[in-house]
C-alpha cells in the first residue's frame, strides 16, 4: 500500500512587531530618533498625531517641551501616552538629551507612570557621550566637568540619579551589561521588584543593543528612555523594514541654501568659516536687536546660493534667553526671499522656524552624519536638522557637499 504524503505544512504568518511610538522633546532629537529606528516613520511637528497614528508607520512626534515649565512639560508626556496606549498595542520609547538637558526629571516621572520600569540609557556612542557609574561622559570627561550646560540655568548633573530626582534609580553595572542575556534580565527584574528603574552603563552601540534586547523580552512594560544611541539600538534589534526609497528629485543647485545656526556651541564659529571660504554671505546677527525684534535683513538683488544666519556669540552665552532668541532666528528664516531650502542647527531652532513656515510633518531621507538628518516636508522643500552639540568643524561643509554637490564642487575648484 502506497504511503500517504505527508500532510502539508501549516501556513505560519510572520510575527507582527507592533508599531513603536517615540516621544522626543525638541526637534532635531526627534529627526535624530526617526533616522535610527529605521524603516517606514512617520516624524509629526503635531501631537494630535500620536491618536491617529497608521497602521503601516512607526511614528516618532517632537513635543516641544524643552522651553514649558516642567509641569506642562510632563502633562505633554502624559498626553501622548494616554493617545499612545488606545487601541492596538505600541512599543513605547521617550527620546532624551544625551547630556540630560531638558526637564528630565519631570517628563521621565510622567513617561513612567504604569509602567513596571523604565529602562534609562542615555548613552550615544556616536558623539563619545557614555555612561559610566551611572555618570554621563563626554569625551571621557563627566557630564558636570564639561561646558555643555553653559547656556543652561542650572549646573549640569552629577549623575544619573541626581538627574531623575524624585524617580528611583539604580546603575546597572557594564560587567553585568555585557554579562549572558539571561543575568542581564534578572538584573533589571530585580531592580523593578525593588520599586527602582534600571540605569545600565554603556560605552559602545553593543552595549545598547544588549540593553535593548533585554528591555523588549521582557515586555511592553519595561519602557525604553535614551538618547538617539539607544533608538538605533532598538531599530536593529526589531529589524524593521526597509523604508521605501524616496522618489528622485530634479536637482536643486539653483535653489538657494539657507543655514540658520542657533546653537550656543563655541565650535559653530569654525563650521560656519568653512561655508564662508565657500563664498556664503554670513549674517552674524546682535542677540539684543534680536530679541527686540529690530534685526532688518540686508537686501540682495538675488538670494545668495549660500547664506548663513546665526547669533553673534561674542559676548557669551545668555542662559534662559534660548526660546526668545530662536522664536526671532526662526521667523527671519521663515521670511527669507527664494523659498531656500534649510539647514537648521539646534531643536529649538529647527522647531521655531518651521513653526513659522507652517510645517507640521517632515519625511526623513536619510542622514548625512550622525545627528544632520536630511527630511522633505510636504511642499517639497528639503530641510537638514542637526543638534547644536553635534557635527565636527567640518558639518556644515558635509551637509552642503551633500546638497549642493555641483556648487560645492565647482567652487571647491576655483
Amino acid at each position: 500500500m502506497a504511503s500517504l504524503p505527508p500532510p502539508p505544512l501549516p501556513c505560519v504568518s510572520p510575527p507582527v512587531l507592533p508599531n513603536v511610538v517615540a516621544l522626543a522633546d525638541d526637534l532635531s532629537g526627534a529627526a535624530e530618533t526617526a533616522c535610527a529606528l529605521g524603516g517606514p516613520v512617520r516624524l509629526s511637528l503635531n501631537a494630535a498625531d500620536v491618536a491617529e497614528i497608521a497602521a503601516a508607520h512607526d511614528l516618532v512626534v517632537d513635543l516641544d517641551t524643552r522651553h514649558l515649565p516642567a509641569a506642562e512639560a510632563a502633562h505633554a508626556v502624559r498626553t501622548a501616552l494616554r493617545a499612545a496606549q488606545a487601541g492596538q498595542p505600541r512599543l513605547l520609547y521617550k527620546k532624551v538629551d544625551s547630556q540630560l538637558r531638558g526637564h528630565l526629571a519631570a517628563e521621565a516621572a510622567a513617561y513612567a507612570e504604569g509602567a513596571t520600569a523604565v529602562v534609562i540609557a542615555p548613552a550615544l556612542p556616536a558623539a563619545r557621550r557614555t555612561v559610566t557609574g551611572g555618570v554621563v561622559h563626554v569625551n571621557g570627561v563627566p557630564l558636570h566637568r564639561t561646558d555643555g550646560w553653559r547656556a543652561e540655568r542650572a549646573s549640569a548633573p552629577r549623575s544619573l540619579p541626581e538627574a531623575l530626582s524624585g524617580l528611583p534609580v539604580r546603575a546597572v553595572p557594564l560587567d553585568v551589561v555585557r554579562s549572558e542575556p539571561a543575568a542581564l534580565e534578572a538584573e533589571f527584574r530585580r531592580i523593578a521588584a525593588s520599586g527602582a528603574h534600571p540605569a545600565p552603563d554603556a560605552e559602545t552601540d553593543a552595549d545598547l543593543d544588549a540593553v535593548a534586547a533585554a528591555a523588549l523580552r521582557l515586555g511592553p512594560a519595561f519602557r525604553l528612555l535614551g538618547s538617539g544611541g539607544l533608538a538605533a539600538a532598538l531599530g536593529r534589534t526589531l529589524l524593521r523594514p526597509a523604508a521605501a526609497t524616496a522618489p528622485p528629485t530634479p536637482a536643486r543647485d539653483r535653489t538657494p541654501l539657507l543655514f540658520v545656526v542657533g546653537t550656543a556651541e563655541p565650535g559653530a564659529v569654525a563650521q560656519i568659516a568653512h561655508l564662508t571660504a565657500l563664498g556664503a554671505h554670513h549674517v552674524p546677527l546682535d542677540p539684543a536687536d534680536l530679541a527686540a525684534g529690530t534685526v532688518r535683513l540686508p537686501r540682495t538683488v538675488a538670494a545668495p546660493a549660500l547664506t548663513v544666519l546665526s547669533i553673534d556669540g561674542s559676548a557669551g552665552p545668555r542662559p534662559g534667553a534660548g526660546r526668545v532668541l530662536s522664536t526671532a532666528l526662526g521667523a527671519l528664516a521663515a521670511a527669507y526671499p527664494g523659498r531656500p531650502d534649510l539647514v537648521l542647527t539646534g531643536g529649538e531652532t529647527a522647531r521655531t522656524t518651521l513653526d513659522a513656515l507652517g510645517t507640521r510633518e517632515l519625511e526623513p531621507l536619510g542622514e548625512i552624519h550622525h545627528g544632520a538628518v536630511h527630511s522633505r516636508t510636504p511642499d517639497g522643500r528639503h530641510v537638514v536638522t542637526r543638534p547644536g552639540s553635534h557635527g565636527a568643524e567640518d558639518s556644515l561643509l558635509r551637509i552642503t557637499v551633500a546638497l549642493r554637490p555641483r556648487l560645492a564642487a565647482s567652487t571647491a575648484a576655483i
